[in-house]
């Protein structure tokens, strides 16, 4: 079989056309489409089978049998092991599998025997990463610290065939180029070294110019104004609108007529679906093969005389500068923060009206008189704003804890940034954290503000506010949350459809970016919003089933709540339309960051595997391995929140930080709500201490973790190379200022051969088809 063959069916096992992108410099971004005839009839069963089962809980366990863990039942795994070695030994006897299997053996055992010499005297001995020279990438580097490497081989992979392991490797690379396109396309991030062996796969180059990153705008320099309006862009005056729940951009009017829209990538809801259906197929159906590779990491004396060895060592280098990835801003103060605020403001405002209510203007003193309390009397535990057992699995109680002493009215003064007194409150309170953020030195956090697609005057309103009260802080950077509550507002009447909540949240942004003058608060607001979230509880299920027949958003007129793929399908297709506009006028781009896998179906996570740069929670990965593993390969940031799980949905001692974390996973730690979860004045070194402490994470640990944190956030490229050396974009060591990172090298270097390892299982197992087949 031919090289060129291999690679159609490596990249067609489900649709018969890849969905590849066309990123070259002189070609136009467009979002490739698949027909649905293009669909293997089995796979979109298979899909369908998974999307019912998150319908009906009943019967998940039977659905998705394939990819949970299995219970240790001793009769039932000794018989799994049986028929498993009965498959092999009938492969075995196939004098095809036979020559395949042989070439297998022979691609990997030159990866095994390959060494590279000895090049540099501070290096006493360097092994090579186990890949071999059809999968190698130029750019790995040579110097690998030295440290002990166990290769476990035998029955642990007894039972595996070679035609289970090429399908498995087949699919799970296709899954991966799919994830590159929608990254690349909305300029999210995706790894180097994933990308370098993707293209191997490819038999194409890979070069640093393909590289495609989320452009961000830098701090203001000292002296120089972050709320000015000067020197803003000219208005365009384009066309938009919105179809099938998607912004079009036109050039004038009568491109509009002629429906002839910009050549920007405009995703389709049925190609996005076939892309869905690969990976839940991949999950659900056929070889679901996961090697069980241990390399013990014998680095603890290397790794301490490492660190202090280290020569004109600043201040600072056991102190990394974590960010707090995961924050809600109406909750990102303490308990004790907001009492004390609270009982301030009556002290100097108890005659200010500060609510108007059913038409009735009410002071700060009247409010507390209504509520029959008096603020001196309030305490902490009063306050009751703290999550404890009364909300785990309960989220509608864990939303009522937003509202102090339970009253809505202090919730709208003190936590709102549209009210009666224009957010005032809420701003004080965040300047006052974002005050101690910047004492501090070392920390930064990414608040969430809320957008609700109620009304488009929403962001508006926002911008003047973050304007009006010069909300800004060099150690804040702003993502929009927008909550899934269609329902909400269509039975109130107060949307007609999906569409026009899609519009509400999406337009504003487009006519900003298209006619900036017009909008200058917006604009510069902009400039230091980094990205987008999607909340709410994602235990609740939704009665409808998400497929390419789901209904278009102008089509949705019903009262019920689309569900979660549906949202995020259609942010992330704004998203990165949006982008792509934004790019071409030099503005900064937008991440999309959902919660995603706090609880739920398993589909929200293959959802977000496709459209999120990176993901908050993701606790529902420890139930599928096959979906972990593909987490790993391309290494999607998690920001984790163990204290938040504890009180909500995970026992602490239960949660999978701790094996992600040693698994390889890109996780961080963050706060998630400070106000209902913890107590100290820093909450995110509360959530390190108690990580560290509950299960012994060494200081490279929680360093580690640190440095993922800068790394999937939304910080600049000039903050990042400040906090993480300027060559932070490369791969494994090369990559790492153990000076500013307080990583060991031995640990990088770890990190990267074992992931190196693991792709180029992948890549060899589809070069060896084709060495036995020829």
């Amino acid at each position: 079989m031919h090289t060129q063959e291999m690679m159609r069916r490596l990249q067609t096992p489900i649709v018969k056309q890849l969905s590849n992108p066309c990123l070259g410099k002189d070609m136009p971004r467009q979002f490739p489409k698949i027909a649905l005839s293009d669909v293997d009839e089995e796979v979109r069963l298979l899909a369908e089978k998974v999307y019912a089962s998150a319908l009906k809980e009943e019967d998940t366990k039977d659905a998705l049998s394939m990819y949970t863990v299995p219970e240790d039942c001793p009769i039932g795994l000794q018989e799994a092991k049986q028929r498993e070695l009965l498959r092999e030994l009938a492969e075995q006897q196939s004098e095809e599998s036979a020559k395949r299997s042989k070439s297998f053996k022979m691609i990997r055992s030159q990866s095994m025997s390959l060494q590279i010499p000895l090049s540099t005297e501070n290096v006493r001995g360097m092994v090579t990463p186990l890949i071999s020279p059809s999968s190698t990438c130029s750019s790995i580097s040579q110097n690998f610290p030295e440290y002990q490497r166990v290769t476990i081989s035998g029955d642990y992979c007894a039972g595996i065939t070679v035609e289970d392991y090429e399908q498995a490797a087949k699919s799970l690379l296709k899954a991966l180029f799919i994830r590159e396109k929608y990254s690349k396309l909305a300029y999210h991030r995706f790894p180097w070294t994933t990308a370098k062996f993707l293209r191997n796969a490819a038999n194409e180059r890979w070069t640093e110019e393909d590289e495609i990153l989320p452009d961000i705008c830098p701090c203001p320099g000292e002296g120089q104004d972050p709320y000015s309006m000067e020197n803003i862009p000219d208005n365009l005056n384009y066309q938009m609108k919105m179809k099938d729940g998607i912004i079009y951009v036109y050039e004038n009017i009568e491109a509009l007529s002629m429906n002839k829209p910009r050549c920007l990538p405009y995703p389709d809801l049925e190609t996005f679906a076939i892309d869905m259906s690969h990976v839940l197929a991949m999950i659900a159906d056929g070889p679901t093969f996961l090697r069980s590779k241990a390399v013990f990491l014998l680095s603890t004396i290397s790794t301490m005389s490492e660190r202090y060895n280290l020569k004109h060592t600043p201040v600072y280098a056991n102190v990394i500068y974590p960010v707090d990835t995961h924050i809600h801003a109406a909750a990102c103060m303490n308990q004790k923060h907001l009492l004390d605020f609270i009982q301030t403001t009556y002290k100097t405002d108890a005659e200010r009206v500060v609510l108007e209510k059913a038409g009735v203007k009410l002071t700060l003193q009247q409010v507390f008189n209504n509520l029959n309390m008096d603020p001196y009397d309030l305490t902490v535990d009063s306050l009751d704003v703290h999550a404890g057992r009364q909300t785990f699995h309960r989220f509608d109680k864990f939303n009522s804890k937003y509202n102090p002493v339970g009253a809505n009215e202090l919730r709208e003064i003190y936590l709102k940034t549209d009210n009666y007194i224009e957010g005032e409150y809420f701003a004080r309170l965040i300047k006052e954290v974002a005050h101690d953020l910047e004492e501090s030195k070392y920390q930064h956090a990414e608040p969430r503000l809320s957008i609700y697609g109620r009304s488009p005057e929403e962001w508006e309103s926002l911008s003047h506010w973050f304007i009006q009260h010069k909300v800004y802080s060099p150690n804040m950077r702003w993502i929009i949350q927008v909550p899934r509550i269609y329902d909400i507002f269509k039975s109130r009447k107060l949307i007609p459809n999906f569409a026009k909540m899609l519009e509400n949240i999406f337009l504003p942004l487009f006519e900003a970016t298209v006619n900036p003058q017009k909008h200058k608060e917006l604009h510069a607001f902009l400039k230091y919003v980094t990205g987008f979230d999607s909340v709410d509880d994602e235990s609740k299920h939704s009665d409808h089933m998400f497929s390419y027949k789901s209904p278009k958003p102008e089509q949705w007129t019903t009262d019920d709540n689309p569900p979660y793929s549906y949202y995020l399908f259609h942010m992330y297709a704004n998203i990165m339309v949006l982008n792509n506009l934004r790019k071409e006028r030099g503005f900064s781009t937008f991440q999309f960051r959902p919660h995603c896998g706090e609880a739920g179906s398993i589909t929200h996570l293959v959802s977000a595997f496709l459209t999120a740069d990176n993901i908050s929670h993701g606790l529902n990965l420890k139930k599928s391995p096959v979906l972990q593993y593909l987490y790993y390969l391309a290494q999607v940031p998690i920001a984790m929140s163990p204290l938040s799980n504890n009180s909500l949905f995970l026992e602490y001692s239960k949660n999978p930080l701790r094996e992600f974390l040693h698994k390889g996973l890109c996780v961080s730690l963050s706060t998630d709500d400070p106000m209902q979860f913890h107590y100290t004045k820093e909450a995110l070194m509360e959530e390190y201490a108690i990580a560290a402490q509950l299960w012994k994470l060494s200081t490279c640990d929680v360093c580690e973790i640190a440095r993922n944190s800068v790394l999937q956030s939304g910080l600049s490229h000039e903050e990042k190379k400040h906090f993480l050396g300027v060559s932070y974009l490369k791969d494994g060591p090369e990559g790492n200022d153990i000076r500013r990172t307080n990583v060991a090298q031995i640990r990088m270097a770890y990190r990267h051969e074992t992931l190196c390892n693991e792709l180029s299982f992948l890549v060899d197992a589809v070069k060896s088809e084709v060495v036995g087949s020829q």
